[in-house]
């Protein structure tokens, strides 16, 4: 009787965790028509979250700025893992400035360039669109958090960088908003002004990147004052200045970083969140992690990825 019980128990509790988990529902929204571009998310709810206004989390997708899709299966448990945890999760596209374009450098940076400026583009117009319609998607403005995977990760970077420092680019969003905080997923900000500097302080931030990464610079690549920065520099800068943020170096890892923490590393994103965004506590976590089960012999470089 017993273990008759257990098994009951057993396949009450199994059911539930699936009706919890089908309860995620996805709807596609045409936020923007660019350049004869139809611009669409997809944004994730939790069926139980539908009384109080939740924060949100606009995710951009990577693809080096030449491909990719918002609703790629890699992203999926990402999305659902935090609209069950009560956020609105938002994928976007974007344009994707580097298709049919040669590898990036130092001195052939200007299609790199502009390929983050549309994208930083389309992601202010999104979260205009979010903040303009966000009695009806139930949506807090105050806690509207971006994340991006490797050119996703250059995106809310960027964004945020840009939005701080008043530039032109952002004039798009009130004065009054800023980003309530960014996870950053393999990313790094262009500059023409040497290490990247805030006007004013920037969103509490999550960093995670290798230390082997070549696509996108974990450290810097730098000519005079021009350069990607990568989250090595930013993290120093932010300690410097003691601006809230975490950062995880996954030493000897390649580009994949972009990818597995948003499946191995929920609960330290999720407790990021609480502690740094939501609870606003000014830490400045640095946190060197070397995984002996998880190899990464090469990563690919502008080149061997653009050719």
């Amino acid at each position: 009787m017993r273990y008759i019980k257990f098994i009951l128990v057993s396949l009450l509790l199994n059911l539930y965790s699936v009706t919890f988990a089908s309860t995620v529902e996805k709807n596609t929204i045409l936020y923007s028509l660019k350049d004869s571009t139809e611009l669409f998310f997809d944004i994730y709810s939790h069926g139980n979250n539908t009384f109080e206004t939740q924060p949100c989390i606009i995710f951009v997708f990577g693809g080096g700025f030449k491909e990719g899709t918002r609703d790629d299966s890699l992203y999926t448990n990402y999305f659902h893992y935090f609209a069950q945890k009560g956020f609105k999760v938002v994928s976007i596209d974007y344009r994707l400035g580097m298709k049919n374009q040669k590898a990036p450098s130092l001195f052939n940076n200007k299609p790199i360039q502009q390929a983050i400026s549309l994208a930083v583009s389309d992601l202010y117009s999104a979260t205009k669109f979010i903040i303009d319609n966000s009695e009806e998607l139930n949506i807090d403005t105050n806690k509207i958090i971006i994340s991006g995977s490797s050119a996703g990760a250059i995106t809310v970077l960027q964004a945020d960088y840009e939005k701080r420092n008043n530039m032109p680019s952002a004039n798009l969003l009130s004065k009054d908003f800023q980003y309530a905080g960014v996870l950053s997923f393999a990313g790094s900000i262009f500059s023409t002004q040497g290490t990247p500097k805030y006007k004013v302080a920037p969103a509490p931030t999550l960093f995670f990147h290798g230390s082997a990464d070549k696509l996108v610079p974990y450290n810097k690549i730098r000519f005079f004052s021009k350069g990607m920065f990568g989250s090595k520099p930013l993290a120093k800068q932010f300690k410097k200045n003691k601006y809230p943020y975490a950062f995880y170096t996954m030493k000897d890892i390649g580009h994949e970083v972009s990818e597995y923490p948003m499946n191995d590393f929920l609960i330290e994103i999720d407790n990021f969140i609480q502690r740094f965004i939501i609870e606003k506590n000014q830490w400045l976590l640095d946190t060197t992690l070397k995984d002996m089960d998880r190899y990464s012999n090469k990563s690919d470089t502008p080149k061997s990825y653009f050719d």
